[in-house]
């Protein structure tokens, strides 16, 4: 727990969430931007990177980008998420690499890059939008403030979404089935 007591006690980050979405057709509303922006302002969220990549009826592209990060706090991040990396793939002198590597790669404050875009482009049809966003969770700081307080450990956190949910009942019934007698 050693490793992990260095790591944790220096977290000040709060959980992030990568949320993927596609939009048909390309029809906007303008509600979305005002509400991210109404959640930044209430510090419940922070926009750490956003990747948009658009293709029209034609196929042709516009990408767009953004964060919430100012270079000091883009290379603070990225050497967070390059401690926790190389934590895991090398121990403490992969975490100490990993804070270098992951502090260069954000300098420029986004996680995001060339790569992704490509990936987008090729993927998506003509005629609809998708969205990459890296969403920190600033709600959760005073949380995990806490449970660090208490000696408390995160084990275990995980998103749960509607798919998961249709899993369970498609288990259970699964279960209920194997479990029933087969009519004679």
């Amino acid at each position: 727990m050693a490793d992990r007591d260095r790591i944790s006690s220096e977290a000040e980050f709060g959980p992030l969430q990568l949320l993927t979405v596609l939009f048909d057709d390309n029809r906007f509303k303008g509600e979305i931007l005002p509400e991210l922006e109404r959640l930044k302002e209430a510090k419940i969220v922070r926009l750490i990177d956003l990747l948009v990549v658009r293709k029209d009826r034609s196929g042709a592209i516009a990408v767009l980008t953004a964060s919430d990060l100012e270079w000091e706090e883009a290379t603070q991040f990225g050497a967070y998420l390059g401690t926790i990396v190389g934590l895991g793939s090398g121990g403490i002198e992969g975490a100490e690499r990993g804070a270098i590597a992951g502090a260069a790669e954000l300098a420029d404050g986004h996680l995001f890059g060339a790569d992704d875009v490509e990936r987008l482009k090729s993927s998506i049809p003509n005629e609809s939008t998708v969205a990459l966003a890296l969403i920190e969770h600033l709600w959760a700081l005073p949380l995990l403030a806490a449970i660090t307080r208490a000696d408390g450990y995160e084990l275990s956190n995980q998103w749960v979404n509607v798919d998961d949910l249709v899993e369970i009942g498609l288990a259970q019934t699964r279960a209920s089935a194997a479990d029933s007698p087969t009519p004679e």
